[in-house]
């Protein structure tokens, strides 16, 4: 399945960036045609295209330890490069463009594993950025997250950096919040002495997405669109308060986390589970994901600017019940402040392949905590 939004084509070579972004729900790719001046950004064009259910299968059965890992990994690495390609070049053909009209292409890549607290921090993302270089024909950018990581960093999340440079704050406090696979907050104060804030508050959609999946194994969507299923339970007080036990939510900053924390042999810990209805639990876990979104930006902030961003700003169950949990916050999503939501994790890797080339720093120190700014990326020529 393949769908685009298109809002200007052109055929000058050399003049875009291409972003990639396969985020941890594994739905598929989403691609942004990307034009940038010095100090301004034009979407020229997005395109999506679905994965089948067997590449997400194999992807999401890497986000736990199992068995035959590196051999399931290296053959998933390619896989996927060549799905990615294949997106691209489609995306192209539509927009009339070659690969010539491309500077580079910006790849986030699969995140398959996120262990920023192990004894040796890492984290993972596949889809062979050389493979993808080679059969697109195109200069591919990728591995950002690797350098903040060796400065003792997190690695993520690097949404920030680019919300910083999109939603700048000016007479009030602005909390751009993105609720993709997982949750982050960034907080852009309006005193601009304060230092910007932020961080990974927990699940977004990935628990909702994989209980509705575990139920619904013949859903062709495969998510529980606008929160309809969830609306037929209730949310168990008990079991929320059990889910907001995790030590994760306690964490002091910098913190980021990913689908190999939040997953369903996480919910198979939480006690109480057992006894709760499929229904009622996806209408609790609706809540964990507004209630730890609404306490950490409560304790940021009072009346901020709060952007919605990702794919739960499309949920309106979910926008409903943030908004009632934040009363004393203006609430707004990416659309109405000109930004098209669907692209946005996209637009940030074709923006982070952007500053790559003109040497500006890519991550946020005092959100990642690495030791310092740096130039995130690496260079793959095809």
């Amino acid at each position: 399945m393949m769908c685009s939004k298109v809002l200007v084509s052109s055929s000058d070579n050399g003049q875009y960036y291409i972003g990639i972004m396969s985020g941890t729900s594994a739905d598929g790719i989403d691609l942004a045609l990307v034009q940038f001046e010095e100090n301004s950004h034009h979407l020229v064009a997005s395109y999506f295209q679905a994965y089948n259910k067997t590449t997400q299968n194999l992807i999401t059965s890497l986000y736990t330890p199992s068995d035959n890992e590196i051999d399931r990994m290296g053959e998933l690495d390619k896989l996927l490069a060549k799905e990615f390609a294949s997106a691209i070049n489609a995306f192209l053909i539509q927009q009339n463009l070659s690969s010539a009209s491309i500077i580079a292409i910006g790849n986030h890549g699969q995140t398959i594993r996120h262990r920023p607290t192990s004894n040796a921090p890492f984290t993972l993302q596949i889809g062979c950025n050389q493979t993808l270089a080679c059969l697109t024909g195109i200069r591919v950018i990728g591995k950002f997250r690797d350098k903040d990581i060796a400065l003792g960093g997190q690695g993520a999340p690097l949404v920030p950096a680019f919300h910083k440079a999109l939603f700048s704050a000016t007479k009030r406090n602005v909390c751009a919040v993105n609720i993709g696979g997982i949750s982050n907050i960034t907080f852009l104060p309006k005193d601009h002495k304060q230092n910007i804030c932020g961080f990974d508050t927990g699940p977004g959609n990935a628990l909702l997405d994989d209980w509705y999946r575990k139920h619904h194994e013949d859903c062709p969507h495969g998510i529980d669109i606008d929160g309809k299923w969830g609306l037929t339970g209730k949310v168990n007080k008990q079991l929320l308060t059990n889910m907001l036990d995790d030590p994760y939510f306690s964490m002091p900053t910098p913190k980021s986390t990913g689908r190999e924390y939040f997953h369903l042999d996480w919910l198979k810990t939480i006690n109480h589970i057992d006894q709760v209805s499929p229904a009622d639990v996806q209408a609790t876990l609706l809540a964990l994901t507004c209630k730890s979104i609404a306490h950490d930006l409560d304790k940021l902030c009072s009346n901020a600017e709060v952007i919605l961003c990702g794919g739960g700003a499309n949920n309106p169950e979910l926008v409903k019940q943030l908004k009632k949990l934040l009363p004393e916050h203006c609430i707004t999503t990416a659309e109405k402040k000109g930004v098209d939501n669907d692209s946005l994790e996209a637009l940030v890797f074709a923006w982070l392949a952007f500053a790559f080339d003109n040497k500006i720093p890519g991550n946020l120190p005092e959100v990642t905590g690495a030791k310092s700014n740096c130039i995130l990326g690496i260079s793959f020529t095809p």
